[in-house]
């Protein structure tokens, strides 16, 4: 049923095509004449624009042009049957201009070109494209899998029916193979061209070859696979043969056959089954292939082709370490040099160039897949238990080792330094044990042994391989500083992650952890190291001393190395204050050297120095802290590195400038702040640094914190204007002001947890909770009135009003009550008439404030404060005071509040006064 409906539909589009090729013989004969009348007036034409013809006709229409004119055509046959699809298109045209000149102009300055047709409307091209695919490509493809299936259909038959043995069958399945391949090369030397634009791609002697190619692949196979008429030698030999034969002859029929002879080459493994299987065979059989369709690719320019070969030979590498009952390291080492060999040698090499030169930027992306594979087959060797334990770790530093030579000596093979590098990073970071950065307390399913084996052996590989990334990556960073920084770039990253990773590796796998002299010399040594390889790239770059992205690399190298020095060489506590004091070296250099890293690398201490005090506040450890109030480890913790920030930031003010240099000030400003902070902490809780609960008076010192580090970001930003700078002190104050409505207003509140306020009159716990912050908040609303928007001013002074209000509040139940002031404790009748007095008193100063620094803020909280003490006294105070206290309450309203209107008349009428003047 099947093959019946293939039948109908061939049918149908046979029909279709017939009845539409008048049209098109007769448009073709008209082209042809013009193209005639043209080549034999001899008038120039201008040469035609990259791009505009196709791929068949940029090179076809001038030869056959030629081959029209007087010429005969005994000469012009072997031009036309020497352009294929896949020639460089300047060939052809220069041919056709030769016969054009020697016909008719003894001096032509160009090549002919074939008239345009006239432009057809939308509707009518579209039924060109239409008819362009029906009658020229589709034909043709379908025409050449018809063949193809054909040859099966007649094995297929004469197996059904009995006709010929297999013998026959498969000879004479062969011949018709053979004389597919040899109609197609018959019809190409006879020059046949596809002359109509858009039908390039259904190049008849392309299709016939790879329908022959097709059926002495399957009579190959049935010979062996089916039959067993031929060994399993030979059956490989012969498919191996076919295969790459396809491939040789895409010369003259294009990238599509290539593709099919390498899938028939890639695919003969696996169709030959053998008893004994021979890796040796296996893997140089491959080398052949991958060597011969590198070379043809390389000719073509074809990347795809031979992106693809390097996958086929690294997928059967992957499979036979993977599925080999015992493999031969020796074959494998040699299939992967060999990788590497055809993309140094073949692909990449420069007698067989196409217009791609090695000095240019970028990279060759077919590079990926060996890098890749040889990568993956690397990591094999050295982490797969397996292989470790017979000592093949050095197999797989042979094949990183070789990755970096090979991207040494063909610089556009970039990925592969990129492939090594990570591969090296992988390894090494498999052999850390999980104790040793406490993953192993972690649920994440790592066990407690290493992912990788660490001996002896992988200690010197990992030395090696570190010295091997440090010569070759600085070498070449400096070699393309110039011409290439991106490349330059990515060297320099690799000579100094590499080593970086090895190292620390090593020391957590090998060294302790908490002290180690032997690992600090070496990262030393790096220190120096990187640093001088970035000054040896910068005096390469062009203009020397730029400070470009490799130089970058190797110096931020050189500040990591440092920092795990400090790491190895020194307890927590010396480390913390020494890596604080450390920023001041990258920014003493810019006193010489102009680099953009160098202040980035001081960000970088800041951030690691950030970075251990929130792993461990205390510094040294809580056990090993000082209870000693100030003087103990908390004060160098903090303030060296603030010390150390603050003059950071105050050199690259004078040198470099630019966003490092504000980090640094916030640097500065947060850890002297933390400094405080943690401080205080220590002093309110007996020396010790805990999670206890926080008390009001240790809250009211945070508070202050805040609201100090809000003016001093502004301050800061005022002289170097930053939004980062703008709206982090807008969200120090709004911090502030949250922690003052949540905290000092409701849950740490005296009178709600009858916390003691102290036994001095004046110098309390209200003094610090209430009354300072009160005078922090008001100062930095003025502070900020005019330099920050007014919603955040009005806050702050809000804010303050609320504190005072509170602190005088609570004052006066303490003068009544004593040290502790719980609501339980009850009201008396001449407290609850102070208060009275008290907020209108309060209210009236509100006013006088609002109204002389003319603050619509004030004027509205004195309102809202006396009207809050009238609802008192008219609600609270006529049903809770007796006698003169009542009398003198309502009295006392009275009073201030005809003063009020008093006031607010003379004011209105001196406005109005100014205003008639």
């Amino acid at each position: 049923m099947f093959f019946s409906l293939i039948a109908i539909a061939a049918v149908i589009a046979l029909f279709v095509i017939i009845s539409r090729q008048q049209t098109r013989i007769g448009l073709i004969e008209r082209e042809l004449g013009a193209l005639r009348s043209l080549v034999l007036s001899g008038i120039p034409q201008p040469a035609p624009k990259i791009g505009e013809a196709t791929e068949g006709t940029s090179d076809e229409a001038p030869a056959a042009a030629a081959a029209m004119t007087a010429r005969p055509a005994s000469e012009a046959a072997p031009q036309a049957a020497a352009a294929t699809p896949d020639e460089p298109k300047a060939e052809a045209p220069a041919q056709a201009g030769e016969g054009a000149g020697e016909a008719s102009a003894p001096e032509p300055t160009g090549p002919a070109q074939p008239a345009a047709p006239a432009e057809l409307p939308a509707p009518a091209m579209a039924a060109r494209d239409v008819e362009t695919a029906l009658g020229t490509r589709w034909a043709v493809w379908v025409g050449g899998i018809a063949l193809a299936l054909g040859g099966l259909f007649l094995i297929r038959y004469t197996i059904e029916a009995g006709i010929f043995g297999p013998g026959v069958r498969l000879t004479m399945a062969g011949i018709l193979g053979l004389v597919l391949i040899s109609g197609a090369e018959f019809i190409r030397r006879t020059g046949f061209r596809v002359p109509v634009q858009g039908a390039a791609g259904a190049y008849i002697p392309a299709i016939l070859t790879a329908a022959g190619a097709f059926i002495l692949f399957g009579t190959v196979y049935a010979a062996h696979g089916i039959y067993g008429f031929i060994g399993p030698a030979l059956a490989f030999t012969l498919l191996g043969a076919i295969g790459v034969a396809t491939i040789a002859v895409s010369l003259v029929h294009g990238l599509a056959l290539a593709g099919i002879g390498l899938v028939g080459a890639m695919v003969t493994p696996a169709l030959v089954a053998s008893q004994a299987p021979n890796p040796w065979a296996l893997f140089g059989y491959l080398a052949v292939v991958l060597a011969a369709t590198a070379a043809i690719a390389r000719i073509r320019d074809w990347q795809a082709l031979v992106a693809a070969a390097f996958v086929g030979t690294g997928v059967w590498t992957i499979l036979y370490m993977t599925d080999a009952p015992e493999v031969n390291l020796a074959a494998v080492l040699f299939i992967s040099l060999a990788t590497l060999a055809v993309l140094a040698f073949v692909w990449l090499a420069p007698f067989l160039t196409t217009g791609r030169d090695e000095a240019q930027p970028g990279f060759d992306w077919p590079s990926v897949a060996p890098g890749f594979f040889v990568a993956l087959t690397a990591l094999g060797l050295s982490v797969d238990p397996v292989f470790a334990k017979a000592g093949d770790a050095l197999h797989g530093a042979v094949l990183l080792a070789a990755l970096v030579a090979a991207a040494l000596y063909r610089p556009r093979a970039l990925p592969l330094v990129f492939a090594a590098g990570l591969a090296t990073v992988l390894i090494y970071l498999g052999i850390i044990p999980p104790a040793a950065i406490g993953v192993d307390a972690l649920d994440v399913g790592l066990g407690a042994e290493p992912l990788a084996t660490s001996d002896a052996l992988t200690f010197r590989l990992g030395i090696a391989l570190a010295l091997v990334f440090i010569g070759a990556g600085f070498w070449a960073a400096r070699r393309f500083a110039a011409a290439a920084p991106i490349r330059a770039a990515s060297w320099a990253a690799w000579g100094v992650v590499a080593p970086l990773v090895v190292l620390t590796a090593l020391w957590l796998t090998f060294g302790d952890i908490d002290r180690d002299l032997g690992y600090a010399l070496p990262a030393l040594l790096m220190v120096l190291v990187f640093a001088a390889g970035g000054e040896w790239i910068a005096h390469a770059e062009e203009p020397p001393l730029g400070g470009g992205p490799a130089v970058s690399f190797a110096l931020a190298g050189a500040g990591v190395a440092g920092l795990l020095m400090l790491h190895m060489a020194f307890g927590s506590g010396w480390a913390t204050v020494l890596l604080g004091a450390a920023a001041i070296i990258p920014a003493l250099a810019t006193r010489w050297r102009s680099y953009p890293v160098l202040g980035w690398i001081a960000v970088g201490a800041a951030v690691a120095v950030l970075g251990r005090v929130a792993f461990d506040p205390t510094i040294v450890g809580a056990a090993a802290l000082s209870r000693t109030p100030v003087f103990n480890w908390l004060l160098p913790g903090y303030g060296v590195p603030a010390l150390a920030f603050g003059f950071a930031a105050w050199q690259l003010a004078r040198t470099t400038n630019g966003r490092p240099r504000l980090a640094m000030e916030a640097a500065s400003a947060l850890f002297a702040l933390l400094a405080i902070a943690m401080l205080v902490r220590h002093a309110m809780h007996g020396g010790v640094i805990d999670t206890g609960a926080v008390t009001l008076g240790e809250q009211a010192i945070y508070t202050l914190i805040a609201l100090g580090a809000g003016a001093i970001l502004v301050a800061i930003d005022l002289r170097s204007p930053s939004s980062v700078l703008r709206y982090g002190s807008m969200a120090a104050g709004v911090v502030s002001a949250g922690l003052i409505v949540i905290q000092h207003f409701a849950v740490l509140n005296p009178l709600v947890t009858d916390e003691s306020t102290g036994t001095i009159l004046f110098f309390n716990l209200l003094l610090l909770a209430y009354l300072l912050p009160a005078i922090a908040a008001g100062a930095l609303a003025l502070y900020v009135r005019d330099k920050r928007p007014r919603w955040y001013a009005a806050m702050l002074a809000l804010l303050a009003s609320l504190l005072a209000f509170a602190y005088a509040t609570l004052s006066v139940r303490r003068l009544f009550k004593g040290e502790f002031i719980g609501l339980w404790s009850g009201l008396g009748q001449l407290e609850t008439y102070t208060y009275s007095a008290l907020w209108l008193v309060i209210g009236v100063a509100l006013l006088t404030a609002g109204v002389w620094l003319r603050s619509q803020v004030l004027r509205i909280a004195s309102a809202v404060l006396i009207a809050v003490a009238v609802l008192k006294v008219f609600l609270f105070d006529m049903s809770e005071l007796e006698g003169v206290l009542r009398a003198l309450s309502f009295i006392g309203l009275g009073a201030v509040l005809i003063g009020i209107g008093l006031f607010y008349q003379r004011l209105l009428t001196r406005a109005a006064r100014s205003e008639t003047r």
